[in-house]
């Protein structure tokens, strides 16, 4: 395949970055650590919401050596909000080889660092180029949804033959003076002109010129993606329990949705509250009353849960573990589907 971007749009492509780029903590730093939390935050989630975990998540972790010890309930709670929970115990895996073979830091070639938990191609594309100056590029969703418009390519860009060409093309472009600035540009171009949703802004794209589906006002029709199987609908109970202003949360099985995270005890089944009060009584619940608090929504990746929640006030605390709402806020992860939940206890 001939490809149209060379190093004169390149550079066209770097002082359209130092122009246009927005100022975020990552990019005040070479620190290979927290280029790499960065990085694994900013995967399915936007960067205004990563920019306040991401400060707190270094103030209280500012090396990697305080990851790699870091109880795991304390990680989570860090890290809870961002979804996709196993990327944080991903994250402590790779700090725990890391500071076990004595590595002091990340090491600076592709093939080592993708040996580590949870370092993919990209990741280490991106830490490499950022933090070491190497001349690997970062290729992620957005990088090959440039370059697909670009080059009106109809192909199938998850297919690994086709990553590798564009991988190889960008390799020869990227200098070791300007790496960083390199990954950092095509994200940025990525985020702010060549859009995912809603037309791109292609009056200010540096790759205007060169773009042939510009030229062909087909920007639209690139990347062509496969139709995504529907989501799979739940209905779920969830039944809050309250004794003396605290209440129940308990940890969910070690696989599956939500592995190994707290929740509010639920059923997965659509129920009233006559149908609630009989379930609860056949596991010896002293109910005081129950209340209604309404219907809540919300969507996984591959899932679409439809709740409907009862707080539920108890006589007695039975087998239950009860928390404050304090606690529950500082110390226990609960995931966003049950956060909404818990903040219109509030």
């Amino acid at each position: 395949m001939k490809f149209h971007i060379t190093k004169k749009e390149i550079q066209a492509l770097l002082d359209w970055y130092q122009k246009e780029k927005r100022d975020l903590p990552w990019r005040h730093t070479t620190d290979p650590y927290r280029i790499w939390i960065s990085e694994i935050m900013l995967q399915q989630t936007r960067v205004e919401k990563v920019k306040k975990y991401y400060e707190r998540f270094i103030l209280e972790l500012p090396t990697i050596e305080d990851l790699a010890k870091v109880k795991e309930d304390h990680l989570l709670k860090l890290w809870e909000g961002l979804g996709y929970y196993s990327r944080a115990r991903n994250l402590k895996k790779c700090a725990l080889e890391i500071v076990q073979k004595n590595l002091k830091t990340f090491p600076e070639t592709k093939e080592e660092l993708m040996k580590l938990p949870g370092i993919g191609l990209y990741t280490a594309g991106a830490i490499l180029s950022i933090a070491y100056h190497k001349c690997i590029p970062a290729i992620d969703g957005n990088v090959l949804r440039i370059l697909s418009r670009i080059e009106e390519d109809p192909r199938d860009l998850l297919n690994e033959k086709v990553k590798n060409e564009y991988l190889i093309h960008l390799e020869k472009l990227m200098e070791p003076s300007y790496a960083r600035d390199f990954t950092e540009a095509f994200i940025e171009l990525g985020a702010l002109v060549c859009l995912p949703n809603g037309t791109p802004v292609c009056q200010k794209c540096p790759f205007q010129q060169i773009c042939q589906s510009f030229q062909n006002q087909t920007m639209l029709k690139y990347p062509h993606k496969k139709v995504k199987n529907a989501r799979r609908k739940e209905e779920k109970t969830i039944y809050v329990l309250e004794y003396n202003e605290k209440y129940c949360i308990q940890k969910r099985k070690k696989s599956g949705l939500l592995s190994g995270l707290y929740e509010l005890p639920n059923v997965d089944s659509f129920m009233t509250k006559e149908m609630l009060n009989t379930f609860l009584q056949t596991k010896k619940e002293q109910i005081e009353k129950i209340q209604e608090l309404g219907k809540f929504h919300h969507v996984f990746s591959h899932i679409e849960w439809e709740m409907t929640v009862y707080l539920v006030h108890l006589k007695s605390p039975n087998h239950h573990k009860f928390y404050s709402k304090k606690e529950i806020e500082t110390t226990y992860s609960l995931p966003t589907a049950f956060q909404k939940i818990f903040i219109k206890l509030k």
